[in-house]
Formats: structure tokens, C-alpha cells, sequence
């Protein structure tokens, strides 16, 4: 794993630079590995051990701070560089400053940089990459995979889109007033980019997420038209190191695509009769639990008690079935393969209804 330091965009007409780490795999001679754009979130800054995780994965990988930083310091109060571009999170204060200027865009285009960086590499394949970021990394992972469409996957964790509606920053659009707060949305809320969305994606968070909820959620893996997987598990931690960077349907995601390796199981269709769900799939490796994941709780999602039962499999027909208790709020369906990787359904929302 190696620091480097590359070109950034200019900001407020200065050159930039922006600091990272990288990493590839030993290779045989004339053999080209895949890559991936690892993206950090609120606190962060690059992280070497992100990148050996992948590099130990056979793959290429790179970590950029996105804030104008170096990994010196500690969580939260990294050493900034004199070069660096502006300080994050959001950029909410920077509204009014040239779109050029604003936090999104020059981290956004860190990214991209990023991207054509490690892809300029002769040890790695540019036709195989892909993109994964935490939290706030998680909504840059959203625009940026609707701006560059060299990735071959996105996989966001916790991060999305629809701030303005149901998010841990409503009080911050509160106090810039409607008319700032609908600038920023405009420019800079991920459901303005994730329509224009080509690759697979995979979605990563959990029941409880304290920034991005679930009704966010749904409301922005339902915007682009490609393939979607859904992995979401109760009151799943939200932080970088284990819970963020770890999940090992990333890695599969990845390997699916990537590698040609067995996908993660696919939802292909969900319904319900009464309190009697179901939820059809196909999947290469077997799948050896279902469960039925529901709450009787309503009002902020980030409060709300969820509970597991085991839900019925029908490996022949390919299908789960199982029945709502009594009371049910929301419901969804988690399948785990033998690989003992989580897939989701959809959460339904019976109190909406």
C-alpha cells in the first residue's frame, strides 16, 4: 500500500492535491486485476486498511480524503494539507459559493480522479471496477456512479438520497431557509443523479440507520432502472471498519460482476394475501434461512423495534412464505445462503397503505 498525492480541480482558482492511498495485488506477469474506488464517510479520511482489505481480495484499490486532509490525527480531526480543496460534511454553508467551489462537487470529482488514476494503471483491467463508499461516502457513491459511468458496480452503505425529506439533516435545511436549502437539493441531493444510474447496484444498511432511513431508502434504490440488491439487517452498526467496509456481500457483489463468481441470491418478485406473504428468487447457492424481519412500531424509523421469524422455504418453487403477526407495521424478507450472505426483499409498508 502506497501514499500518494494527485492533481486535484481547482479551487477558488488554486490548483489542488489530494491525498491517497493505493494498493495492488501480486501478479503474475501480464495478468490485469480489478479495482475499486473505496469512498469515506463523515470523520474519515483515507484509509490503508480499506485498501489492504481489497488488495488481500486480489484486487486493485484506492482511498482518497475528500476533505482536504491527510491521515494524520485522529477520527474527526485530521491534519489538513495547504493544497487540500474545501472541508466537509455537505457543504451546506457553501450554497451561495460558485458550484465549482462547493464540497459535492470537488469531492465528487476527488473520485472520478480517483478512478481514472487507478485505472491508468498498467497492472489493472479499467473494464473491471467498481465503487463502494460509507455513510456520507455512501451518498458520493450515489453521484458519482450517476456522473462516471466507467464503474461496472456501485454498492453505497447507509448513504442515499432524499436529505430534505426524512434525514438526519433536516434541522441544517430548517436553518438555511427554504430558498438555500432547495438550491442545495437541487444541486447536490443524490435523487437528482441516481436516475442516470448504468451498473448494478447493491444497497448495504440496517433497520435503524440514524442518518438515512429507511422510506429514503426505498424512495432511492427505486430510481435507476438497473439491477438492484437489497442487504439490510437489523439494527445493523453504522461506522466504518467492521460494520461499513466489512460486509462480505460487498465482496460478492464484486466478484459477481467483477470475477464471474456466483451472484448473490435475486429477489425476482414479492406479494401479499392478506397476512400471508411471499417472496420468489433464484439463487446458485443454496439458500438455508429465511426470515421474516417486521415491526408493530410506527413514527421515526430509527426508533422503531424490529423482530425476526423463521418465514418457510420452497427451494423447489424458489420461494419464501411466512405470516405477518398480528399488529405488523412493516415487514420484509431476508434470505441467507449458504454463504451465509443476507439478501433482502423490499420492506412494505402496511401503515401507508
Amino acid at each position: 500500500v502506497t501514499a500518494v498525492f494527485y492533481e486535484g480541480v481547482p479551487y477558488r482558482g488554486k490548483p489542488t492535491r489530494v491525498f491517497a492511498w493505493y494498493g495492488i495485488p501480486k501478479l503474475p506477469a501480464g495478468q490485469k486485476c480489478p479495482a475499486v474506488v473505496l469512498v469515506h464517510g463523515g470523520g474519515g479520511t483515507a484509509f490503508a486498511d480499506w485498501v489492504r482489505l481489497w488488495v488481500g481480495r486480489g484486487y486493485a484499490a484506492i482511498a482518497m480524503d475528500t476533505c482536504g486532509c491527510v491521515p494524520k490525527g485522529k477520527y474527526g480531526d485530521w491534519q489538513r494539507h495547504d493544497a487540500g480543496g474545501p472541508a466537509g460534511w455537505g457543504g451546506f454553508d457553501q450554497v451561495d459559493a460558485p458550484t465549482t467551489d462547493q464540497w459535492t462537487y470537488q469531492a465528487v470529482a476527488d473520485i472520478v480522479l480517483a478512478h481514472s488514476l487507478i485505472r491508468s494503471f498498467p497492472e489493472v483491467d479499467p473494464k473491471r471496477t467498481g465503487i463502494t463508499g460509507i455513510s456520507w461516502g455512501g451518498y458520493l457513491t450515489c453521484i458519482t456512479a450517476g456522473v462516471d459511468p466507467r464503474f461496472q458496480f456501485a454498492v453505497p452503505v447507509y448513504g442515499c438520497g432524499f436529505l430534505g425529506e426524512d434525514s438526519a439533516w433536516l434541522d441544517v435545511f430548517h436553518q438555511m431557509g427554504p430558498e438555500k436549502a432547495t438550491k442545495w437539493l437541487g444541486l447536490w441531493d443524490p435523487s437528482v443523479y441516481l436516475p442516470r444510474i448504468t451498473m448494478p447496484m447493491l444497497w448495504v444498511t440496517g433497520t435503524n440507520d440514524f442518518a438515512y432511513p429507511m422510506d429514503s431508502l426505498q424512495k432511492s434504490y427505486r430510481l435507476p432502472a438497473t439491477p438492484r440488491t437489497l442487504s439490510l439487517r437489523v439494527r445493523m452498526p453504522h461506522g466504518h471498519g467492521g460494520p461499513g467496509e466489512n460486509p462480505e456481500e460487498i465482496h460478492a457483489f464484486a466478484e459477481s460482476i467483477l470475477n464471474r463468481k456466483a451472484p448473490l441470491p435475486a429477489i425476482t418478485g414479492q406479494g401479499r394475501d392478506e397476512k400471508d406473504v411471499w417472496v420468489s428468487f433464484t439463487a446458485k447457492a443454496p439458500i438455508a434461512k429465511a426470515e421474516l424481519t417486521y415491526t408493530q412500531d410506527t413514527g421515526k424509523w430509527q426508533d422503531r423495534k424490529w423482530e425476526t421469524v423463521p418465514a418457510q422455504i420452497d427451494s423447489t418453487r424458489g420461494q419464501v412464505t411466512a405470516t405477518l403477526p398480528e399488529g405488523t407495521t412493516v415487514y420484509y424478507v431476508n434470505l441467507v445462503d449458504s454463504r451465509s450472505l443476507v439478501v433482502s426483499s423490499e420492506h412494505v409498508d402496511l401503515s401507508a397503505q
